[in-house]
């Protein structure tokens, strides 16, 4: 797929990778939907990709809100006609151990609250974002939907509802790239390792160096790398059905 004057859909589109990815698919003329929960970081954002000649529109989304993403692509829809691309890039993290105990007392447990807001955000939305783009796609007889995955949906220690999510969202690309192979819609995924961005900003200095010396490469992944893997999933049409590993040789 050519990425000049492809219609690009990007949730998390305001700050952290949703950004890098805009700005570079900006840079090769694509036509970008960016949507996110925060508009004010939207528009900023916006402006930099229409500062470099694209056609970039907003879209306040809240992701785990199916009435929103509904009127979010039924919009999209209406004002570019068509969908192209659909990265599933909207995440958050609130880590934590299911359970702590000090002194052989039981100190703390994973709320319910932190682990189904993590869910909600990182799985149930990727699932109504890309409900909502296939419904576009499939009729229209083409179309590429990305799942931003995580090196964490293998299993890592005080991740248990975001390693879960990763390993959901993981698991919708291949359930989904078998069922809309059939209508010419390719599904794939992108499995970062740590990457240098405000979320993993948030992890605690010991949680963060740990990542960095789990990295053959011995440091974090720049949001550059990872947006240049979105290039290359949108270029190569026989890419479907496979998770792209971009992690310095990360493993949890």
């Amino acid at each position: 797929m050519n990425i000049q004057q492809s219609v690009i859909a990007i949730t998390g589109g305001g700050q952290g990778l949703g950004r890098a990815m805009a700005l570079l698919l900006a840079k090769q003329g694509a036509r970008l939907a960016l949507l996110d929960l925060d508009a004010d970081k939207l528009d900023a954002v916006a402006a930099e990709c229409q500062a470099l000649g694209a056609d970039a529109r907003c879209y306040t989304t809240n992701v785990s809100e199916e009435t929103s993403v509904e009127a979010s692509f039924a919009q999209i829809l209406e004002d570019f006609g068509t969908l192209d691309v659909l990265v599933n890039n909207a995440g958050i993290m609130r880590d934590g151990l299911l359970i702590k105990v000090k002194d052989g007392v039981l100190d703390k447990k994973m709320s319910l609250d932190q682990f189904n807001s993590v869910i909600q955000v990182n799985l149930t939305g990727t699932f109504l974002c890309g409900r909502e783009a296939a419904a576009i796609m499939a009729p229209q007889g083409h179309g590429l939907i990305i799942n931003i995955a995580s090196v964490s949906r293998a299993g890592n220690m005080g991740q248990s509802n975001y390693s879960a999510s990763k390993a959901g969202v993981s698991a919708l690309v291949v359930t989904w790239a078998k069922e809309l192979g059939r209508y010419g819609v390719r599904v794939a995924g992108i499995a970062p390792g740590a990457v240098a961005t405000d979320m993993t900003a948030q992890m605690k200095p010991e949680a963060l160096q740990r990542m960095e010396q789990m990295a053959m490469l011995g440091r974090l992944g720049e949001q550059e790398e990872i947006a240049h893997s979105v290039q290359y999933l949108i270029e190569n049409d026989f890419y479907t059905g496979r998770i792209l590993e971009i992690d310095g040789g990360t493993r949890v």
